[in-house]
């Protein structure tokens, strides 16, 4: 619960810091009672500077899939940070990593890395243009591909040159992916695509079979790159690229979160059709080659590789989704729980401007559960049944408060501005 030292650093932060936030965990965009600062995390756990402790279903929006603080992990880190981190130029672990990445995705025969999955995205869009010589791009309506300016949510900021050549289609439609490709014609560089449909606001959905082949088919005819932005999504739908559960190879795949338990580090993988355009661009940056994040990585590949983390996260995420629908038909509440397993989304019917979805967060977070009212959320597999348990022992007290409190709910500021 947001307390007196958050409220303090908040105020302080208004002074220093445009906004007093920015991004996504602005507290414009969040309950009122959710803090904004945060002291420690271990495990499932995290605790804000007030000292409250909370379960935590966004896993600092999807970097922790092992859990907070993880012995191994961090200790590869450590270790490396010993003995060189931002040197001069890359350790062996570079080569060893990229090795590592090739051995696990089918599609991929070389990776190249930076740290943040804006930077991944822009990459393999640089790379797609480079090698195509064109510049179009198709893309789904509401998808999210980062934050740099061709690809940003919001306008302010940005210019209309900066979204030059986009064509939208919408996800799993065929009709307006077709459209799409042929409004962008022979200048078509790229189609790019989201794992699954995990825009905000709305309920998730993996792609169809039909829809992910015939955007390779599309790619294939037009000489285009077709690129996953899988860092969202990536290892927690598939131990491979999450295209490959419909059998669908793209050209290059973009990696994040993930991929090393939360310490910096992004990737682009490609297949050897790619490989010219990623060879011929320049990108670099200050810390990108740094090794410490790469010993990290490797250690969090080798559990990907070596537990059953997967199926116990599908376990507990189908666990957790059954219990909830359970809870909330008992108190006449209507939900819809979308999305992979791991990664839930969870909406209210009836709820258009998100005030039931906000109050009960709310409640949950009184409980010591962190929720999102309208972004998917995430399972770690520092979780056991004991959490899940938990959780839902939360959302039963928080379905019976909500519906005591229904009709004196008000809409978030956010939406009462419309």
């Amino acid at each position: 619960m947001s307390g007196p030292i958050d409220k303090s650093l908040r105020e302080r932060a208004a002074r220093v810091i445009p906004g007093g936030m920015y991004g996504h965990q602005s507290a414009a965009s969040l309950p009122a009672n959710y803090p904004q600062f945060f002291a420690r995390a271990e495990g499932p756990w995290l605790w804000d500077v007030d000292g409250n402790r909370y379960l935590d279903f966004m896993c600092a929006y999807g970097p922790q899939l092992f859990g907070y603080a993880h012995p191994g992990i961090d200790a590869a880190y450590a270790d490396q940070m010993r003995v060189g981190d931002a040197m001069t130029g890359p350790s062996a672990l570079m080569v060893e990593l990229a090795e590592a990445f090739t051995g696990m995705v089918s599609h991929a025969t070389w990776a190249m890395f930076c740290k943040n999955g804006s930077d991944a995205t822009t990459i393999a869009l640089m790379a797609a243009r480079a090698q195509t010589k064109r510049s179009a791009i198709v893309r789904a309506t509401g998808a999210y591909h980062g934050a740099q300016p061709w690809s940003n949510p919001r306008p302010a900021g940005t210019s209309p040159g900066d979204r030059a050549g986009q064509h939208f289609c919408t996800y799993n439609d065929i009709a307006s992916l077709e459209e799409a490709v042929g409004a962008a014609g022979d200048d078509l560089a790229a189609i790019f695509v989201s794992p699954f449909r995990h825009d905000t606001f709305q309920d998730q959905f993996l792609p169809t079979r039909e829809f992910a082949q015939r955007c390779r088919d599309l790619a294939n005819k037009t000489g285009a790159l077709l690129i996953v932005d899988d860092v969202r999504g990536g290892f927690r739908v598939s131990r491979d690229c999450s295209w490959s559960i419909v059998g669908v190879e793209p050209d290059m795949s973009c990696w994040g979160k993930t991929i090393a338990n939360g310490h910096p580090i992004s990737a682009v993988l490609g297949s050897e059709r790619a490989r010219p355009g990623a060879s011929s661009i320049f990108t670099t940056g200050s810390y990108w080659f740094a090794a410490a994040a790469m010993a990290a990585s490797l250690a969090t590949l080798k559990l990907i590789r070596e537990t059953d983390y997967l199926e116990r996260l599908n376990a507990m995420g189908d666990q957790l989704r059954a219990g909830l629908d359970e809870r909330a038909k008992a108190h006449s509440f209507s939900i819809r729980q979308t999305g992979p397993s791991p990664m839930p989304q969870i909406l209210f019917d009836d709820d258009p401007d998100y005030r039931v979805g906000y109050g009960w967060c709310s409640e949950m977070l009184k409980r010591g559960v962190y929720t999102h009212p309208w972004h998917n959320m995430f399972l770690s597999a520092a979780m056991t049944e004991t959490e899940i348990a938990f959780a839902l022992s939360a959302a039963e007290e928080s379905f019976k408060a909500l519906r005591a409190s229904v009709n004196t709910l008000q809409p978030h500021a956010m939406f009462a501005k419309k």
